[in-house]
């Protein structure tokens, strides 16, 4: 019996202070009636429920409008590239009319050009055409004859000067002949100068051997005295020339 009613007070104590907790989250009157907290608390809960209620629908209208902003993010991100396209288009058809524009001023200018040579050179066969109608038939034939002779002058100058190097070839064949000649003819002339040499001084030998055998050296004849500037000019000569080709000459 102790122990039911130890349970009853701890329930009714425990009861207490719920009803003393919720009177207080509710702000109430601690000393309100039953009638009152249940009232309160139907209320409570049913806020609580309007309050679940609008944050479903709020999280549903949020979604909504998530999902709606994202697709209009989307058709703008697809409307920007679209517009970069048919920028980058756009820029890529006006670089390429800019260039047709600049050779077609190039064509232009270059058909003007030539058009206006075209016509400088009509105007200029027209004014010889003109120029030859005015003069009389006779300046006419004056001029013809003038060019006639002119052209056949330019004819005997070319004649001549084919003549004339004709001439220059041969004269000079004619020079290097002489100067092979005249090669040659030194070629031989340094040979006799040394062959001299030798056989002057074979006979002076002979000459100095022959005086102890013949009784009267005075009637041996002398042998000529050796001409040196003479030999010594043409071994000068030929010492030159070897210098000059760089080539020893034949002895």
């Amino acid at each position: 019996m102790e122990l039911q009613l130890k349970v009853w007070k701890d329930l009714a104590i425990s009861k207490q202070v719920l009803m003393r907790a919720a009177t207080d989250a509710l702000k109430l009157d601690p000393n309100c009636s039953q009638e009152e907290l249940k009232s309160a608390l139907d209320n409570a809960i049913k806020r609580y429920i309007d309050a679940d209620i609008s944050v479903s629908k709020a999280q549903e209208q949020a979604k909504v409008a998530i999902s709606t902003m994202e697709k209009k993010v989307a058709d703008s991100e697809k409307a920007r590239n679209i517009a970069e396209a048919a920028r980058a288009e756009t820029l890529a058809q006006q670089q390429k009319i800019e260039q047709q524009i600049a050779a077609e001023r190039v064509n232009t200018a270059n058909e003007v050009k030539k058009v206006k040579e075209r016509m400088a050179e009509s105007e200029r066969a027209l004014k010889a055409i003109n120029a030859a109608l005015a003069d009389t038939p006779e300046n006419v034939l004056k001029k013809m004859k003038a060019l006639k002779k002119e052209k056949m002058d330019e004819a005997d100058a070319r004649k001549e000067v084919v003549a004339a190097n004709a001439a220059l070839r041969k004269d000079m064949q004619k020079l290097e002949q002489r100067i092979k000649d005249m090669q040659a003819a030194q070629d031989n002339a340094a040979k006799l100068a040394a062959q001299y040499r030798e056989l002057h001084a074979v006979c002076t030998d002979l000459h100095a051997q022959l005086k102890p055998l013949v009784e009267d050296a005075k009637s041996l004849a002398a042998v000529p005295p050796l001409n040196t500037v003479m030999l010594e000019g043409i071994e000068k000569v030929d010492a030159e020339e070897e210098k000059k080709t760089g080539t020893k000459g034949k002895r």
